[in-house]
């Protein structure tokens, strides 16, 4: 588990738009984060804390407007919560390492796996 930071290291770190999403649990609008539509060859990692969390090998279009992927990294076990927020239940899923808001997942995702992992660009970052 990463140091425990308090709100106001966490705004130090992050953009308001970060900061929101992933320490607020907020959300982005659909098909408006920079890593939707992304194509390259690489790993997503948290944004607030660098851990690994997601590869390009895992991620497809889902046609929600968020980069979705089939599974986590190395079958990396994610947090999840039931979120019954806006009129409906979910799964909310949370970075391990540091509690950052990344997204939810549903199962109505491809095979393997059957899960579809709608994650939050702006929890992420990207590198080749």
């Amino acid at each position: 588990m990463a140091d425990k930071k308090t709100n106001e290291q966490w705004r130090s770190q992050l953009t308001d738009e970060q900061y929101r999403i992933a320490r607020e649990a907020g959300t982005e609008p659909a098909f408006t984060g920079k890593y939707y539509n992304n194509k390259e060859h690489g790993i997503y990692y948290c944004v607030c804390c660098n851990e690994p969390l997601f590869s390009s090998e895992q991620k497809y279009d889902s046609g929600s407007g968020w980069p979705s992927f089939w599974q986590p990294i190395n079958n990396k076990k994610l947090e999840e919560i039931k979120d019954s927020s806006h009129g409906m239940v979910r799964v909310e899923v949370r970075c391990p390492a540091c509690e950052a808001h990344l997204g939810h997942v549903f199962e109505d995702g491809p095979p393997p796996t059957g899960l579809r992992y709608c994650i939050n660009s702006a929890s992420l970052i990207f590198k080749q």
